[in-house]
């Protein structure tokens, strides 16, 4: 592999700590503008359209779900690729990467568009939607869909600006999409009074209008990788390299659909469209609780791929260690906040009593799980970081396929819409406890390559070479 020579990037530094934290803050600041914006575009449709309209947004969710976990084949597989190659000090094919990266995202857009837009009520009627919810999704669903390259490439790029080191421009687009959507709910919802067609049309103005700024970032800003139009032509090793990595996010895309599905339709049939409902605001709320999680995670990703590649394997357990801890603790902050005070954040949405009732009821056991969530946040997005192919394909196929799935069949019909909630927490649990399983023994993989790079030996442990 060719070594080029390359300019200081963000990432060649020893200060994990201060590195962390430098990626972190734009990074939780972007996400939670962006799940602000996600909660009162939650609100202006509950608030302005309806109940029904609501559980429209929880019935479109395993479809969207979906559509994510195709950008995530490429975005989780490019991204860690393109830290490897900084730290290894291949800038060429890195770039050869971004480009390939951009190319499949757009490929699977229209993909997905194709697929999808066409035959709406066919999809939503597998979710499970009720007669009187179907005409609120289909509008919503068509809308969301025919914007598929906006979301898709967006999300995509978003990954590769982080994979090298940028979390401000990661941030700057989250708050132009999440302003921009808010903005223009308040026009299309309440001013032009469009319903749940505002709301869908909202989102992909101003997705199209954050893909447009990472995509002058980098054509025309001070990116540390370039797009080159040679780099769009597929490269067998490059794909055969991102794909390793991102084909384990389309089987999790595909069993998360699935299991999401069960449990819309387990909400449906126990719980009614009030249930529906009910699940569209609580998991906005658990969404939004477990952002620091996901968000140490995406931080993590690009310092410990990048210490890896370097074989810097003193620096790549910092990395580990200073995200998994915080993000627990900030979990466990989140849970007695939400313990505490539920009512008055699930009164944001909707001043229906029999709604509110709901919520509260579901938000004592569904947010159980938020204790362990914040180490499987960023537990999960170790093996990726570091191109570890089965390990990431089996943490991310066997939460959905072996946890969700059953406990979505098996425990609603011992527990009717209490066991919906209960799927949560236990899963979550279980989840960490596999993640845990995987963890320890790469951790001390690392320890041992960790001593044999302070005493000057060749890191032989991990790489098997």
């Amino acid at each position: 592999m060719q070594n080029n020579t390359h300019s200081h990037n963000i990432l060649d530094t020893s200060r994990i700590g201060s590195l962390l934290m430098k990626l972190t803050a734009p990074l939780f600041f972007g996400m939670v503008i962006q799940n602000i914006y996600q909660i009162v575009d939650t609100i202006f449709v509950g608030r302005y359209v309806g109940t029904d309209a609501l559980a429209a947004l929880s019935v479109a969710m395993p479809i969207q779900m979906f559509v994510f976990g195709a950008g995530n084949m490429v975005s989780v597989g490019g991204a860690s690729l393109i830290s490897r190659l900084i730290g290894q000090r291949d800038k060429q094919m890195a770039e050869r990467t971004l480009g390939n990266s951009i190319f499949f995202g757009a490929v699977f857009s229209l993909i997905v568009t194709i697929i999808i837009v066409p035959f709406p009520a066919f999809w939503l009627k597998l979710v499970g939607v009720s007669d009187n919810v179907l005409p609120y999704a289909r509008e919503y669903l068509t809308i969301i869909m025919s914007g598929s390259v906006f979301n898709l490439c967006g999300a995509v790029l978003l990954a590769l600006v982080r994979a090298e080191g940028n979390a401000r421009v990661s941030m700057i687009s989250m708050i132009i999409q999440s302003v921009l959507n808010v903005c223009l709910d308040a026009v299309f919802i309440i001013g032009l009074k469009m319903g749940i067609s505002g709301a869908a049309l909202a989102m992909v103005i101003s997705q199209g209008a954050a893909l447009i700024y990472v995509l002058s970032y980098y054509l025309i800003g001070g990116s540390y990788l370039k797009i080159r139009w040679r780099n769009f032509i597929p490269d067998k090793k490059v794909v055969r390299d991102i794909f390793a990595i991102g084909v384990s996010q389309f089987f999790k895309a595909v069993v998360d659909c699935l299991s999401a599905t069960m449990i819309i339709k387990m909400v449906g049939q126990y719980g009614g469209d009030i249930g529906l409902s009910t699940f569209s605001i609580l998991i906005r709320i658990m969404n939004f609780a477990s952002m620091p999680g996901m968000v140490l995670g995406q931080a993590m990703q690009p310092i410990l791929g990048f210490n890896y590649g370097a074989k810097r394997f003193r620096q790549a357990l910092k990395a580990t260690y200073y995200p998994v801890f915080t993000s627990t603790a900030l979990s466990a902050v989140a849970l007695l906040i939400l313990v505490i005070i539920p009512g008055p954040i699930i009164r944001l949405f909707t001043a229906d009593t029999a709604l509110v009732a709901s919520a509260i009821s579901g938000s004592h056991i569904m947010f159980l799980g938020l204790i362990v969530f914040g180490f499987f946040s960023v537990g999960q997005m170790v093996f990726p970081s570091i191109g570890k192919a089965m390990s990431t394909f089996l943490v991310s196929v066997l939460r959905p396929l072996l946890l969700i799935l059953p406990a979505a069949f098996i425990l609603p019909r011992f527990f009717g819409v209490n066991g919906v909630w209960l799927i949560f927490p236990i899963t979550d649990t279980l989840s960490s406890l596999l993640v845990l399983g995987f963890l320890i023994p790469l951790l001390r993989k690392f320890q041992r390559a960790a001593k044999e790079e302070k005493h000057g030996e060749p890191a032989s442990i991990i790489t098997g070479k």
